[in-house]
């Protein structure tokens, strides 16, 4: 059921994938295509708040600001998840693996090295800031508008 805290994390949490995507790019190798990346990313944040952030909500404080970096965490897995098994995907079509172990072993592999660009002061500090600030945001749209 919709409720004030699930919009208000959903929103915070697209905003925060969204920078935080942009703040990735310079990151990534020069030539790089980003086409949708960011606006993916946001959609992938607006998920992680409204179905993991925004239910938590009416707890208290301290769990409110951990909920928060645990969907910041959430997020960050998801995205790299997801751009890992598209990159993937598309190498498979292309047939660059001998078959299905070896393109998700691939894929694993992706993770890591994409995991590896968000570990950037930046990219960091703003990911767990704005995961404690969703958290807060959330927790005081819950006590408010509940």
């Amino acid at each position: 059921m919709p409720t004030a805290a699930k919009l208000v994390a959903a929103l915070w949490f697209a905003l925060l994938a969204w920078f935080s995507a942009e703040l990735v790019k310079p990151y990534l190798p020069e030539g790089t295509q980003f086409g949708l990346f960011s606006y993916i990313t946001g959609v992938i944040g607006l998920l992680t708040g409204w179905i993991f952030l925004g239910k938590r909500a009416g707890d208290t404080m301290a769990a409110a600001l951990s909920y928060g970096v645990s969907a910041s965490v959430i997020l960050t897995f998801w995205a790299i998840f997801y751009f890992s098994f598209e990159t993937m995907i598309h190498r498979a079509l292309d047939k660059r693996y001998g078959g299905p172990t070896e393109a998700l072993m691939a894929m694993v592999d992706l993770m890591r090295d994409n995991g590896l660009l968000i570990l950037k002061w930046d990219v960091l500090i703003v990911l767990i800031a704005g995961g404690f600030f969703g958290g807060w945001l959330t927790e005081k749209a819950a006590r408010t508008w509940s």
